[in-house]
C-alpha cells in the first residue's frame, strides 16, 4: 500500500477495509431490460413529498419511464380502455394493489470489508433485496480501481448491484503525507482524473482541508466528511461547509461547531482515542456539550449550514447499539442472513472497529439516549427549516447488517419527527439531490431512469414492511403471519425478484455455516 496520512491509514485499518473484498461474479437475476415494461394498479409514493395517488400504470421504455397515467379511482373497477397498451415484445407486471416508490439511496454504503468477511455479492445483495439501486462507497476501502470497476459492471448490469458513486478517502495513494496546500491540490486534480465520484475526508489540519475542499468544489466532485476527534478542535463542521463541503457524516464536527462555553470537548485525563470504549462512551456525552437547542449560537449555525445548501446524512443507524445494545445484537436477522465472519467481527474487541462492548453498561446507554434526542432534534430541525437530509446506513459495524440497517435508518428518522412521506423523500430525492444525479432518478417522473421499489403492504403506515424479515401481523382469524418485505427492485428497467436476492444470501449464510460448523452465541455465552 503506498504511504498515506497516519489518520487516514488509522481509519482504513480501523474498518478492516485495507484489503479488498472478493468480486461479485458476473450473473444478475433480473428480468429484462425489456423494450415496454407496463406496471398495473399501483399505487404511487413519489418521493417528492406528495401524497399517495392510484391506482396508476407505468409505462418503462429502454429503461426510462414515458408514462405515468391514472386508471381509475379506490375501490372500482378498472376500465381496461382507460389503461395503456402493450405493445408486441413488452411485458406487464400487475401489482394491483401494491405500493410502488423511488429506488432507495444509501449514502454511506461500505461495500463489504475483509475483516468482516462480507464479498460483494453478499453485500450488493442484501441492498437490492430492501430497494437500495443506488449507493455512495464513502472511501472506496476496496480500492478505487475496484470500486470503479464494479460501478462499471453494474451500470451494464453484468451484476446483481446498485449504481456506484465513488468517494475515495482523502489522500489514498499518495506517495507521502499530505501535509501542504499543494500537495492537497495536486492529489485532488490527480483524484478526479483517476475517475473518482467524490471524496471522503476525515480531517487534516486547516490549511490542508481549506485547499483540499476548495479544488474538489472547483472541480465539481462531492464530497463528504467524517470530522475525526484528531482535527476537529481546529477545523469543524461550519470550517468544511464555508470551504465547500457538500455533505457530513454521522454529527462529528457539529456539536464543536455548536461549543460556547469551551473549545475542546471534555476529555476524561485518561482518556485514549484508540481506546473505543474511551472514544465512543465519551462521544455519548458530547451533545450535552453544544449549545442548547433553540439557542442564538444553535440557530446561527443552522442558519448558516442552511444558507450554504449543505447536507446532513445522520446515519442514526449505525449507533444506535450505544443505546441499546441488546436490541441491535439480538435483531431477528442476525441468525438466517448475518455470516458467521460478520458475527465474530461485532463481537467485543480492542481491535475490530465498532466492537467497544469492553463494558458497556446502563450510564453509557442513559447517555446514549439524551445524545439521540439532542442529535435528532437538530437533524428534525434543520429539515423544518428547508435543510436537506439524506438517509445512510454505514453498515457492517455495530452489529448493523447491509439492508436491514438501512430500513432502520427510515424508522429513526421518523422517530426524530419527519413523516413518513418525508422519510421517503430522504430516502430518495434527497440522496438523488445530493449526488447530483436528481435529473435521473430520486421521484418517480416521466424521462427519469426505471428505479423503483415494490412492496404489498402500505410502508407510510408501517416502515416495518420494507424489511426483509417483514412485519408481524395479525389476521382477523386471529392467525400470526409476516407481511411485507420488498416484492420488486427495478433498476434500470430490470425487475428483480427480492425474496429471491434475500434467499440467495440465506444460502450463503447457511452454507457458510455449515463448512465452519457454527452456532450463532451471544457474547459470552458459552455452550454447554
Amino acid at each position: 500500500m503506498k504511504k498515506i496520512s497516519q489518520l487516514i491509514l488509522f481509519c482504513l485499518l480501523a474498518v478492516g477495509l485495507s484489503a479488498q473484498v472478493e468480486k461479485s461474479p458476473d450473473r444478475y437475476r433480473g428480468d429484462g431490460p425489456h423494450s415496454q415494461l407496463i406496471i398495473r394498479g399501483v399505487t404511487l409514493i413519489n418521493g417528492n413529498g406528495a401524497p399517495p395517488q392510484g391506482p396508476i400504470d407505468i409505462v418503462v421504455e429502454n429503461n426510462i419511464i414515458k408514462e405515468i397515467k391514472v386508471v381509475g379511482y379506490p375501490g372500482v373497477e378498472i376500465d381496461p380502455k382507460r389503461r395503456p397498451q402493450l405493445k408486441p415484445g413488452g411485458k406487464e407486471l400487475d401489482c394491483t394493489g401494491m405500493y410502488l416508490l423511488p429506488g432507495f439511496v444509501d449514502m454511506h454504503g461500505h461495500i463489504g470489508g475483509s475483516a468482516q468477511g462480507a464479498n460483494a455479492e453478499y453485500v450488493f445483495k442484501l441492498w437490492m433485496a430492501h430497494g437500495i439501486t443506488t449507493m455512495r462507497d464513502p472511501s472506496c476501502g476496496n480500492g478505487l480501481n475496484w470500486v470503479l470497476e464494479h460501478k462499471e459492471r453494474s451500470a451494464k448490469n453484468e451484476i446483481t448491484a446498485p449504481r456506484i458513486n465513488a468517494y475515495t478517502a482523502f489522500g489514498m495513494g499518495s506517495e507521502e503525507p499530505i501535509v501542504t496546500a499543494e500537495q492537497a491540490v495536486a492529489w485532488v486534480r490527480k483524484n478526479k482524473e483517476n475517475g473518482a465520484d467524490g471524496i471522503k475526508f476525515f480531517g487534516a489540519t486547516p490549511e490542508v482541508m481549506d485547499a483540499a475542499l476548495r479544488e474538489n468544489k472547483r472541480l465539481g466532485l462531492g464530497s463528504a466528511c467524517h470530522h475525526a476527534q484528531l482535527d476537529v478542535a481546529r477545523w469543524n463542521v461550519l470550517n468544511s461547509a464555508r470551504a465547500g463541503l457538500t455533505s457530513m457524516e454521522h454529527w462529528y464536527g457539529l456539536p464543536e461547531a455548536l461549543f460556547e462555553d469551551r473549545t475542546v470537548q471534555d476529555y476524561p485525563l485518561d482518556y485514549n482515542y484508540n481506546n473505543e470504549q474511551h472514544r465512543f462512551g465519551e462521544a455519548g456525552r458530547l451533545w450535552k456539550q453544544a449549545a442548547k437547542p433553540y439557542s442564538e449560537h444553535w440557530n446561527k449555525v443552522m442558519d448558516e449550514l442552511l444558507e450554504l445548501d449543505f447536507t446532513l446524512d445522520p446515519t442514526f443507524n449505525i449507533y444506535e447499539a450505544s443505546r441499546d445494545l441488546m436490541r441491535a445484537r439480538r435483531a431477528e436477522w442476525h441468525e438466517d442472513y448475518t455470516m458467521p465472519s460478520l458475527w465474530r467481527f461485532y463481537q467485543p474487541s480492542k481491535i475490530s472497529h465498532g466492537s467497544y462492548w469492553h463494558f458497556w453498561g446502563t450510564e453509557e446507554e442513559v447517555a446514549w439516549k439524551e445524545n439521540y434526542r439532542l442529535w435528532m432534534t437538530f437533524v428534525n430541525e434543520y429539515k423544518n427549516r428547508g435543510g436537506r437530509v439524506t438517509t445512510g446506513s454505514d453498515s457492517g459495524f455495530i452489529f448493523q447488517l447491509y439492508g436491514f440497517a438501512y430500513i432502520r435508518e427510515l424508522e429513526l428518522l421518523r422517530e426524530a419527527g419527519f413523516h413518513p412521506l418525508e422519510v421517503i423523500r430522504s430516502a430518495t430525492l434527497n440522496g438523488a439531490e445530493a449526488l447530483g444525479m436528481d435529473d435521473k432518478i430520486g421521484t418517480i417522473q416521466v424521462g427519469k431512469l426505471a428505479d423503483m421499489v415494490i412492496v404489498e403492504e402500505n410502508p407510510l403506515q408501517n416502515l416495518k414492511v420494507l424489511y426483509g424479515t417483514g412485519a408481524i401481523k395479525l389476521t382477523e382469524d386471529n392467525e400470526v403471519v409476516r407481511v411485507g418485505g420488498v416484492k420488486y427492485t427495478i433498476k434500470d428497467g430490470i425487475v428483480y425478484d427480492a425474496k429471491q436476492l434475500l434467499e440467495d444470501v440465506r444460502v450463503m449464510v447457511e452454507n457458510a455455516k455449515k463448512k465452519e460448523k457454527f452456532e450463532l452465541m451471544q457474547p459470552g455465552v458459552k455452550k454447554p
